[in-house]
């Protein structure tokens, strides 16, 4: 690997361990029934729950994009892209999901949901760089 695919790797998984404490706590607010905050908002329930588990499969997926980039034949620029994409998909998707549902009685998304769209554009640029970059190299 890269040293600026290790370095980005290094990253990731210093920032993980938030993403897991994250998720217990969430799991344990439902299992206690201790946090009406969560309890009496449905949506808040469901958008937390999505925006952990999207920040858990993007963190893996990022790794393993970055083991495979430098095998990929692409200029570097685009190989910084994909080591950036990925990750950036991790915040954006989440964040659109936590921060949309703040509020005590919100019923329905704000706007702010639609960094969701960002993400989801992020991914799909890195997977796609990623994907030709590899079948050039193969």
């Amino acid at each position: 690997m890269s040293e600026d695919s290790i370095q980005t790797a290094g990253i990731i998984m210093v920032v993980y361990p938030s993403v897991v404490f994250g998720g217990v706590s969430i799991l344990w607010l439902w299992i206690t029934r201790r946090a009406p905050y969560l309890r009496e908002n449905p949506l808040r329930q469901r958008l937390w729950a999505a925006g952990h588990a999207h920040a858990g499969v993007l963190l893996i997926l990022s790794l393993v994009a970055l083991l495979l980039v430098d095998q990929a034949e692409l200029g570097e620029g685009w190989k910084s892209l994909v080591r950036s994409a990925f990750p950036l998909s991790a915040i954006l998707l989440p964040a659109a999901y936590f921060l949309s549902v703040l509020g005590r009685n919100r019923e329905r998304p704000s706007p702010i949901v639609n960094l969701a769209y960002l993400g989801a554009i992020s991914l799909t640029a890195g997977m796609l760089t990623l994907g030709v970059g590899l079948l050039r190299a193969a």
